[in-house]
């Protein structure tokens, strides 16, 4: 029992020293290859953002995993993320890894099928146009189900139509 709640300071110095070197490294990291690698901006992203998590709590907590590998999987993971974003630029790659945008509302029509493609309840719906300051159904131009999980809602007291460049990649 002491031992689950206790521990030595020889171990305390092994956490500290791999904090230390893990900080660093992500700073660096961060530096050399930007600040996307902690964005949501595809579902590659936000598995690398997981996986960064995990390398750093293992190279943390865990004495089987030394602080040199613990940097070299961290490095790894920048530079495939790296590459990734370059090869987004093409849509044959960027149809494999990312997710498509799908309309889960065109104006002020609710598309069912597409609710239940993105596993979006109604209410779930209702409650980000609620977030979005939506009062009348009249006001939606358009809710996009986003490839990062996230809901858009495109609204206006006024008439006016959501500019085609906005929505050029939306699955109806």
């Amino acid at each position: 029992m002491n031992k689950w709640i206790l521990t030595n300071y020889n171990t305390l110095q092994f956490i500290f020293i791999s904090c230390l070197g893990v900080y660093v490294s992500i700073i660096v990291l961060t530096k050399l290859f930007g600040k996307r690698s902690f964005s949501k901006m595809s579902s590659f992203d936000f598995a690398c953002t997981i996986a960064i998590g995990s390398i750093i709590a293992s190279t943390l907590l865990s004495k089987s995993v030394s602080l040199f590998e613990g940097v070299f999987g961290l490095t790894t993971v920048y530079v495939l993320q790296a590459i990734t974003a370059y090869l987004r630029r093409f849509q044959f790659f960027r149809k494999i890894v990312d997710n498509e945008p799908l309309y889960l509302m065109k104006n002020s029509e609710i598309l069912w099928d597409n609710l239940k493609k993105a596993q979006v309840t109604e209410g779930d719906l209702r409650a980000k146009l609620r977030e979005a300051n939506v009062l009348q159904l009249s006001q939606v131009k358009a809710v996009v189900f986003e490839t990062t999980g996230d809901i858009s809602v495109l609204h206006s007291s006024e008439k006016l139509s959501v500019d085609d460049w906005l929505v050029k990649d939306v699955l109806d």
